[in-house]
């Protein structure tokens, strides 16, 4: 699989490819998903942002038979074009089975630099039996939270919009665990008022002609939306969790041995 939009520049989709290549090699490892993540992914880039691959990589299974594991991260050089970095499928599962929605944002990320397609639905159907809504949706209010400390600028609102709509799909999908990626996927496929859906748009839209948009002040509408928005997400807070802890470490163990096998 592999799903690469026509605003990505050439040389760059090149150079990802050429350094996922490497990092196989190098490592000895299988790179079964690999995506762009960053702002790019979230629906909101910059004319200068950068380029953020995320990949899971798998190694062969005496590998992890061994006393002395190797690092479950890869990293390549990082500079102000490229950050490209994978994590060990063990790695990526137990972060999963944990609620961590960084994990799990990558398999619905929209860009595709080269994934099979079997590999991201099975851990997709992993994440959705074994992830805890309370925990992805203090994940978002968290990050949400955090975004608001410090000085406030136009750049820094999108990481609080983001989680706030995400927040919002979560509300709008009780039975579902895994929100979109991408910031006009999540305002599409929830209740967000129209209003609201338009200024975001047209934020996204500044922000994609603009190299740095700096300090300033978001819409009300959108503030207001996001204040509401995460206030009433601290319900999440004290949500105990509904998973057995014995069950979700089984399909954990079972996914993770079909893929090492």
């Amino acid at each position: 699989m592999r799903a690469i939009p026509s605003s990505l520049d050439p040389f760059v989709v090149s150079e990802v490819d050429r350094r996922l290549i490497a990092a196989s090699a190098d490592h000895d490892v299988r790179i079964p998903w690999a995506i762009e993540s960053g702002s790019r992914a979230w629906g909101f880039p910059s004319p200068d942002s950068d380029y953020d691959c995320r990949f899971i990589f798998v190694r062969r299974r005496e590998h992890y038979l061994t006393l002395w594991p190797a690092r479950d991260v890869i990293e390549t050089a990082l500079d102000k074009t490229f950050d490209v970095n994978g994590w060990d499928l063990a790695k990526t599962v137990r972060l999963i089975t944990k609620g961590n929605a960084t994990a799990i944002e990558w398999l619905r990320s929209p860009i595709v630099y080269t994934g099979e397609i079997a590999f991201r639905d099975a851990l997709l159907a992993l994440a959705n039996d074994v992830v805890e809504r309370g925990s992805i949706a203090r994940h978002y209010l968290h990050v949400a939270r955090q975004q608001q400390v410090g000085a406030a600028t136009l750049k820094r609102f999108f990481y609080v919009l983001r989680p706030a709509v995400a927040l919002r799909w979560l509300a709008d999908h009780p039975q579902e665990s895994v929100p979109p990626m991408d910031l006009p996927a999540l305002l599409a496929e929830s209740s967000v008022p129209r209003s609201v859906t338009e200024a975001a748009m047209e934020l996204i839209a500044a922000k994609a002609v603009t190299r740095e948009l700096g300090a300033g002040t978001p819409p009300v509408i959108l503030t207001q939306f996001v204040t509401n928005e995460l206030d009433r997400a601290e319900r999440f807070e004290s949500l105990a969790p509904e998973r057995d802890p014995a069950v979700v470490r089984s399909l954990a163990d079972s996914f993770f041995r079909t893929q090492v096998g």
